[in-house]
């Protein structure tokens, strides 16, 4: 049995920045993103009863470190839920920089947790799916419904992500470095909420922000989403710079990219920028004037423009008679 998903990643509005539970991945707040319509991640997973071990292959390279020992835990899950012992071949092709600060884990298990729940044999609902993912990677949860979405705080069954009305936006995204963060974010939120005095004031802002952001979004106000989405994002780095050690994710660049912005709506051209724990910025804008944005931000690195992505969803779900230890050696 193979089964085949694509996901894409989500940049968020209000940001997700540490955990209650970290065992099952509950954070600590809710969240708000917009999911992209590029970088999209395509994962196929393969049913291997004669193996004793998952494989794993990521852009045609065999995985065997700690990337690999992450998706054997989240198999376990899904094993669980299917009753199955069955080991799993896995290969992904992810056109998301990994580790750049630009979601990859989101689309990655994402992707992972659809196509596995599916050659596993488990019909499960988007809002199931949604929990599913984010057991691998919290962001996951809201790369599974797509488009504007809430991942709602709270115990294991009512942590799961959920499309909300909102405006047409767009993004552009500015990859001012797509290589991988020297401190991951895991590390980083282990650190911030250890060591951060501001970060009791993040969770608590934050619980306020989203009920905010949730409003915007219902009534359609594109200007109090941008406002909130800058806001929110330089409070979160805010917060992790205030780590011992200290963390910095945004560099000179980025910082450039944040005032690029802020001088535009100066001049009237309506845009906020964000970025998630790495350097790259995104800039949320209306769709009439994301060509305009990106022709602004030309400069500052390499510029992506996106629209409002669509649900992590099967592209193929078939039997197989296929070697899967062949389909491993060759991908």
């Amino acid at each position: 049995m193979t089964s085949t998903a694509v996901a894409h990643p989500n940049i968020a509005l209000v940001k997700y920045w540490g955990k209650a539970d970290a065992d099952l991945a509950l954070p600590a707040t809710g969240s708000v993103s917009m999911g992209l319509d590029v970088f999209p991640t395509t994962t196929s997973v393969t049913l291997a009863d004669q193996r004793e071990h998952d494989a794993f292959t990521l852009n045609g390279r065999v995985v065997d470190d700690g990337a690999l020992v992450r998706v054997e835990r989240f198999l376990d899950l899904v094993r669980e839920l299917a009753g199955s012992d069955a080991r799993a071949v896995v290969v992904s092709e992810n056109t998301v920089p990994t580790g750049a600060g630009l979601a990859s884990s989101a689309s990655g298990f994402a992707a992972l947790a659809v196509a596995a729940a599916d050659a596993y044999g488990l019909d499960l609902s988007p809002r199931e799916l949604s929990r599913l993912a984010r057991r691998g990677s919290g962001s996951a949860t809201r790369s599974i419904p797509g488009g504007v979405s809430v991942w709602h705080a709270g115990d294991d069954q009512a942590s799961f992500a959920e499309t909300v009305p909102a405006p047409p936006m767009a993004m552009v995204v500015v990859t001012i470095d797509d290589g991988p963060k020297e401190i991951g974010s895991r590390e980083a939120m282990r650190r911030t909420i250890a060591t951060s005095p501001f970060y009791p004031a993040w969770v608590s802002s934050t619980t306020v922000t989203v009920d905010d952001m949730l409003a915007a979004c219902a009534a359609g106000d594109f200007t109090r989403i941008g406002q909130l989405t800058e806001s929110n994002a330089l409070r979160m780095h805010a917060t992790i710079e205030g780590a011992f050690p200290p963390i910095r994710y945004l560099n000179s660049r980025s910082v450039a990219v944040f005032d690029a912005v802020a001088a535009m709506r100066g001049e009237g051209l309506e845009a906020y920028a964000t970025a998630d724990a790495g350097p790259n910025v995104v800039v949320l804008c209306r769709p009439e004037d994301r060509a305009r944005v990106a022709a602004a931000l030309d400069g500052f690195g390499a510029v992506i423009e996106s629209g409002t992505g669509p649900a992590a969803g099967l592209v193929r779900s078939e039997g197989t008679g296929e070697n899967p230890e062949a389909e491993e050696s060759t991908a």
